[in-house]
C-alpha cells in the first residue's frame, strides 16, 4: 500500500473527506450523549442554544473567540512556513505580562497613546519568545517543537514567581494576582452595556491584514514558498532564513495580542489562570481553518461556541462539559485525515 499524490482533485475528492470527517465527529458526539444517558439531538440543540441562543450567550461566544483568533492566527502563520510554533501559550502570557508592567501606572499617558503602546509592546514581548527558537533552529538545528513547547512551562513558572513577588497586588488579600490596569489602559466596550470589547474587532482586523500580507505581498509569497518547499525556495534565491525569522516575529506578536486583549479588555489584571489553554487550542483552530487566516475567524467562533454551549448544556442536561474537548479532538484528528485524503489516494502494489 502506498499514497499517490492527486494532481487535480475534483469536487468529490475536495469536499467528500471533510464532510465524512464532520459526520464522524457528530457520530462520536451522539455516542457520548447516549453513554451519558441523554438524547443526542437534545444535547446538540442545547449546545447550539447555549452558544448563540441569547444575547448573553452570543456575546460570551464572541468574547471566548477573541483570544482564539489571535492564537489561531499565530499558529496558522507559523505552520504555513513550516515553523512549528507550539509555544503560543508562552507568547500569550508574555504579552499579558508586558501589558500589566506598563499598564498599571508606569506610563501616565492618555488612552489614545497608551493602548497602541501596550499592544506594540506586548507584540514585541511575544515575538522575542519565538524568534530565539527560530534562530536556534536555523543556526543550531534545534527542533522548535521541543523548545517552544518547553518554554510554555518556563513562562508560566516565571509569571507565577512575579505574581507571588514584585507584581503581587498588595490589595489582593493574598491572592497571586497583579494590580488592576489604569482606566486609560483598558480596551473600551464596543457598545455601552455589552460585554464585548474592541479586542474582538482587533482580532478580526488582524485576520484580514494577515490574509492581505499572505496573498498580496512579496513577503507573503516567500512565506508560502518556504512552507511549500524550503530547498526549492533556497535554490530560487529567496531569503529563507530572514523569512523564517520574520514569520517568527509575526507569529509571536499575534499570540501576544491574545494576552493583551484578555488583560486589557476582559480581565483587567493578570492571574496565573488567565488562559485555560488558549495557546494549545489555537492549534486546533488553525488546523480546522486549513491554515487560512480568514478561516481562523470562523474556526475560532465554532470552537468558542462548542465550549460555551457545552458549559450551558452540562448544567441543563447533566452531561459533562468535557464532551466539548472530545468533540474538538475528534474533529481535529478526522480533519487531518480528511486533508490527507483530499490530496492523496491509496494505491495497492
Amino acid at each position: 500500500m502506498r499514497l499517490e499524490a492527486i494532481a487535480r482533485p475534483g469536487p468529490a475528492r475536495t469536499f467528500g473527506p471533510p464532510l465524512i470527517a464532520l459526520g464522524a465527529t457528530l457520530g462520536v458526539g451522539m455516542a457520548l450523549a447516549l453513554i451519558a444517558g441523554a438524547a443526542p439531538l437534545a444535547v446538540f440543540g442545547q449546545i447550539v442554544t447555549g452558544a448563540v441562543g441569547s444575547r448573553f450567550a452570543l456575546l460570551e461566544t464572541l468574547n471566548r473567540a477573541t483570544p482564539l483568533i489571535f492564537t489561531g492566527l499565530a499558529v496558522a502563520v507559523a505552520f504555513r512556513a513550516k515553523l512549528w510554533n507550539i509555544g503560543a501559550e508562552a507568547q500569550l502570557y508574555a504579552g499579558a505580562l508586558m501589558t500589566v508592567v506598563l499598564g498599571t501606572g508606569a506610563l501616565g499617558w492618555p488612552a489614545w497613546a497608551l493602548l497602541p503602546t501596550l499592544a506594540l509592546a506586548s507584540m514585541l514581548a511575544g515575538a522575542l519568545c519565538l524568534v530565539w527558537a527560530a534562530w536556534a533552529k536555523l543556526r543550531l538545528g534545534v527542533d522548535e517543537v521541543v523548545t517552544t513547547l518547553l518554554f510554555n512551562f518556563v513562562m508560566l513558572l516565571f509569571v507565577s514567581m512575579l505574581l507571588e513577588g514584585p507584581l503581587k497586588d498588595p490589595m489582593g488579600m493574598g491572592w497571586p494576582k497583579s494590580e488592576r490596569l489604569v482606566a486609560e489602559a483598558r480596551l473600551p466596550r464596543i457598545a455601552e452595556g455589552l460585554r464585548l470589547h474592541w479586542g474582538f474587532a482587533l482580532a478580526v482586523i488582524s485576520a484580514g491584514l494577515v490574509w492581505l500580507v499572505q496573498s498580496r505581498t512579496t513577503w507573503g509569497f516567500e512565506m508560502r514558498a518556504v512552507g511549500a518547499g524550503l530547498p526549492a525556495a533556497r535554490f530560487a534565491g529567496m531569503p529563507v532564513n530572514a523569512t523564517i525569522l520574520r514569520v517568527a516575529l509575526l507569529s509571536g506578536g499575534l499570540a501576544a495580542l491574545a494576552g493583551f486583549s484578555e488583560v486589557s479588555g476582559a480581565k483587567g489584571s493578570l492571574t496565573l489562570d488567565l488562559s485555560p489553554g488558549y495557546g494549545y487550542t489555537g492549534i486546533i483552530v488553525a488546523m480546522l481553518a486549513l491554515l487560512h487566516p480568514l478561516g481562523v475567524v470562523i474556526a475560532a467562533l465554532f470552537v468558542a461556541g462548542v465550549f460555551v454551549g457545552a458549559d450551558a448544556m452540562s448544567r441543563t442536561a447533566g452531561v459533562p462539559s468535557y464532551v466539548a474537548d472530545i468533540l474538538l479532538a475528534t474533529a481535529l484528528l478526522t480533519m487531518v485525515l480528511a486533508l490527507l485524503f483530499t490530496r492523496f489516494r491509496v494505491r495497492r502494489e
